[in-house]
């Protein structure tokens, strides 16, 4: 996927889809068409260039953004849009201090995080 709804680097899900006993996380490349697609890779490049910090959970991470850069309305766009092509991720959206601080929060369940760390850019440590 790697935002722009590419497959993850090694993994190759059967024409179904259906998870394969290696990763239950992958993308659905035709979850989107063809205009969906184009909007949600311009929001996932304004999304990658607007974050301000990234904090680890324990479940996954968080984005940070401040909303004169990146608004509530495009991050629960975007946050619509992946979870058609990734329904095994969790979105939680916050507006915090004051309308301040925007954070987006992905989750899921076990084994998320490397997922979540290569398709949406998080730099090592």
């Amino acid at each position: 996927m790697a935002i722009t709804m590419q497959q993850s680097a090694g993994q190759t899900p059967p024409a179904a889809q259906a998870p394969t006993t290696q990763s239950k996380f992958y993308c659905n490349l035709k979850a989107l068409n063809p205009e969906e697609r184009a909007r949600h890779k311009k929001l996932s490049e304004k999304l990658i260039a607007a974050r301000t910090a990234i904090v680890e959970a324990d479940k996954g991470y968080e984005f940070q953004f401040t909303p004169a850069t990146m608004t509530l309305a495009e991050l629960a766009e975007w946050s619509v849009a992946v979870s058609k092509c990734c329904p095994f991720l969790d979105f939680h959206l916050h507006l915090e201090n004051e309308g301040q601080l925007l954070c987006l929060r992905l989750t899921g369940a076990p084994g998320v995080k490397p997922f979540i760390r290569a398709e949406f850019q998080v730099p090592a440590k």
